[in-house]
């Protein structure tokens, strides 16, 4: 008598991850689409020979939508969208590999991969000149003012000039690459008056200006290792008359007088002589006709 016996297999194994524990570095600027863990890398095994159902979730909060798998049964992590450094600079995935799908009623065995990504910055934004405001308080985009400062007509200054809202300074908002910045004036310096210090941003003048005129420089902030990535300020300089003396009030004490109901936009009177407007005067020294 011959008995044929067939061994039928038992869902008793449980799916086993090569890595179960994966570090990736991934530059800032990677481009969508791009394989960021391969397949081969988190495919895992299971000795019942089983087909394995793949599920990726993200642990940090408002990190989800970025990293995806190409598949339920392609476990290749994939950039699904683009990054952005300054909204967060790692995260850590889990990869759930299953032995029956998740709607299965089946008992499942489950294996779970860690895969951890480390964002690096890239140089992706051109210098900021400083002091700047965060444009609706967003910290990728830096809005400065133009920078203001006058100089005296026919009279050479041997020392950097003052601005406000202060002196020349542009920084590589990437933080973590930091490049080295050098400045250039591409624009409005009529005749050479002015020069630039290319490493400090001090601004000094080349020769005297016997004219009261203004000028509009344009002073370029560049990278040294990125030279695309650069930026323009504008720098506004007035021509003006030396002034050696302070304005002063003709008086140190002025009293006036209004009246209760009077419309906005009324007189305030003298004290004393109801008629009269009271005016309020300064005299200049510098000035004497104005």
């Amino acid at each position: 008598l011959e008995i044929l016996v067939t061994i039928l297999n038992e869902n008793d194994n449980s799916p086993v991850f090569v890595q179960p524990n994966l570090t990736r570095d991934v530059p800032e600027d990677t481009k969508v689409d791009t394989a960021i863990v391969a397949r081969e890398e988190l495919s895992a095994t299971d000795a019942d020979l089983d087909t394995i159902y793949y599920e990726l979730t993200t642990t940090v909060q408002d990190t989800d939508g970025y990293f995806a798998i190409r598949g339920v049964n392609n476990p290749e992590i994939y950039l699904q969208k683009a990054l952005d450094y300054d909204k967060f600079n790692s995260t850590t995935l889990l990869l759930y590999a299953r032995d029956r799908p998740v709607t299965s009623p089946d008992h499942t065995h489950t294996a779970t991969a860690t895969i951890t990504i480390v964002i690096e910055q890239s140089d992706t934004r051109a210098p900021w000149f400083l002091p700047c405001n965060y444009l609706h308080n967003d910290t990728s985009i830096c809005i400065s003012s133009p920078y203001s400062g006058r100089v005296n007509i026919s009279e050479m200054s041997t020392d950097p000039l003052l601005l406000e809202p202060g002196p020349i300074y542009a920084v590589d908002p990437d933080y973590t690459i930091s490049d080295r910045i050098v400045y250039s004036i591409v624009g409005g310096n009529t005749g050479g008056v002015f020069s630039v210090d290319g490493d400090t941003g001090n601004l000094t003048m080349n020769k005297i200006v016997t004219s009261p005129d203004s000028f509009l420089l344009q002073v370029m902030a560049t990278q040294v290792s990125n030279i695309r990535k650069y930026s323009v300020a504008t720098v506004e300089i007035k021509v003006i008359d030396k002034s050696d003396y302070p304005p002063y009030f003709e008086k140190g004490v002025y009293n006036g007088t209004v009246f209760v109901g009077l419309p906005r936009r009324s007189f305030v009177y003298q004290a004393g002589d109801p008629s009269t407007p009271l005016v309020i005067t300064a005299m200049d020294e510098d000035f004497p006709d104005v």
